[in-house]
């Protein structure tokens, strides 16, 4: 980020960029569910009844795992304790600042879109007990493992760069999400594919705003309580 930018201009940038994303996925979960509902729908419950198909006892696990690491309730906490250590090891307020960005206006878009398009589960036996039945759409689990850990990748690398020949595996997080949900049921592939295109936005935008500029990230270590 280019210290000279405004917190005013910083927070417009951020408030426009979501309220794009909002519409976008918006739109997206309306042409998903009306106009071309009959004809995504075959397609998508194919590809979930394959994955049903190919079930086993080991994938029924891995496929747990894959999934639980995205959790609402884990991400969250990790994204605490990482906005709580990374800060006290700066003295800066940025990175506190930066996963509140990340993850408030996450967990208000998806309220807002699944509350709006409702979408029902797939037609296969779902291995993930206890998900609504219609907020198939879109895949928070995908969402959720881009903007906690693609982002904690970026800031890693912006403040830390000596942990870059190992940051890069953060970015295969989601990789391992998106097929788990598949497998075990519990999202459509479009539901998956829509966050995978739209919550990478996100974060870019926010890194971008956010975080540091090349030339800092060595020698920022002064206290900053406004920062961003």
């Amino acid at each position: 980020m280019d210290d000279d930018i405004s917190p005013r201009r910083a927070a417009q940038t951020l408030g426009i960029t979501w309220v794009l994303i909002l519409l976008g996925v918006l739109a997206v979960g309306w042409v998903l569910t009306h106009p071309l509902q009959s004809t995504v729908d075959p397609w998508d419950n194919s590809v979930n009844r394959w994955f049903e198909d190919h079930r086993t006892s080991g994938l029924d696990v891995a496929a747990d795992i894959g999934s639980k690491v995205a959790d609402t309730i884990i991400g969250l906490a990790l994204a605490l304790v990482l906005a709580i250590v990374v800060s006290r090891k700066v003295r800066s307020w940025r990175p506190a600042i930066y996963y509140a960005v990340l993850v408030g206006p996450t967990l208000a878009l998806y309220l807002i879109v699944t509350a709006l398009v409702p979408r029902d589960r797939p037609p296969v036996k779902i291995l993930d007990p206890g998900l609504v039945p219609d907020h198939s759409f879109p895949s928070g689990h995908v969402f959720t493992s881009i903007v906690v850990y693609c982002a904690t990748a970026l800031l890693l690398n912006a403040y830390f760069p000596r942990w870059r020949s190992w940051t890069w595996l953060l970015f295969l997080v989601p990789l391992v999400v998106a097929p788990s949900r598949l497998y075990q049921g519990a999202h459509h592939p479009t539901d998956v594919m829509t966050s995978l295109l739209f919550a990478p936005i996100w974060v870019a935008v926010v890194a971008h705003v956010l975080l540091p500029e090349p030339a800092a990230r060595e020698d920022d270590r002064s206290p900053d309580m406004v920062g961003a």
